[in-house]
């Protein structure tokens, strides 16, 4: 079965362009044109990857999601004709999985699409993980702590996953984005700043006082040998 994905953008033109080269690269699409029609949808189709412009009539695509992120972790790429710092990091705080600024390559936006896809689709080869109350497994992408469920999006896990992969070594922001996102990225250091904290929140009891993923300030980020 074909992966399915959802096209949210109210420019049908756009919209048409996206799922034209989706669909050419072997993906299944539906294009919705209003926010509206949004949740809805991803309840009942339950898509494997969501295209999500930010500038959408009615509520906008930070806040849907948002409201999707309260109920599934499937990844979502943003679209937006707004390229401002602020609201690239906002995205990612709330969610976006990555992010393109229009006017965008459609060989970029296809490059996209199968780099998120590959990584959430639970294909890693690697023993899972204990690390004090946390277990880690990466075919399953899933993460447990006390034998409760953490839910994770595609990048937080990735980021868990690697730092836990190497306890107690120091791994810089450059280098953490250069894991997490590749080589052809379009985020910055306060990216990475904000997936931490998006992590801490979900893992931590107190994430003002993190146990799990600790800083090493002027130098980056380590998972703890001590958790």
């Amino acid at each position: 079965m074909r992966p399915s994905i959802l096209v949210v953008e109210d420019d049908r033109r756009i919209a048409e362009l996206v799922a034209k080269n989706l669909e050419a690269a072997g993906y299944a699409c539906r294009q919705v044109h209003h926010s509206r029609e949004v949740a809805a949808l991803v309840e009942s189709l339950q898509p494997s990857l969501i295209v999500l412009d930010i500038m959408l009539p009615g509520i906008d695509g930070l806040e849907l999601t948002r409201t999707i992120r309260r109920t599934s972790e499937i990844p979502i790429l943003m679209l937006t004709a707004r390229s401002a710092e602020s609201d690239k990091i906002l995205g990612f705080e709330l969610g976006a999985d990555d992010y393109l600024t229009k006017p965008f390559s459609t060989r970029e936006l296809v490059a996209r699409v199968r780099a998120l896809l590959r990584r959430s689709s639970g294909t890693v080869r690697s023993d899972a993980l204990t690390r004090g109350e946390l277990e880690i497994d990466p075919a399953r992408r899933e993460v447990r702590r006390s034998g409760e469920t953490v839910p994770l999006t595609t990048l937080e896990f990735d980021l868990l996953h690697f730092l836990a992969q190497h306890p107690g070594r120091v791994y810089s922001r450059e280098a953490l984005m250069e894991h997490v996102w590749g080589e052809n990225r379009v985020v910055d250091d306060r990216s990475i700043d904000s997936l931490i904290s998006r992590l801490r929140r979900k893992l931590e009891f107190d994430p003002a006082r993190p146990v799990y993923v600790t800083t090493v300030w002027g130098a980056g980020y380590r998972f703890s040998e001590s958790s």
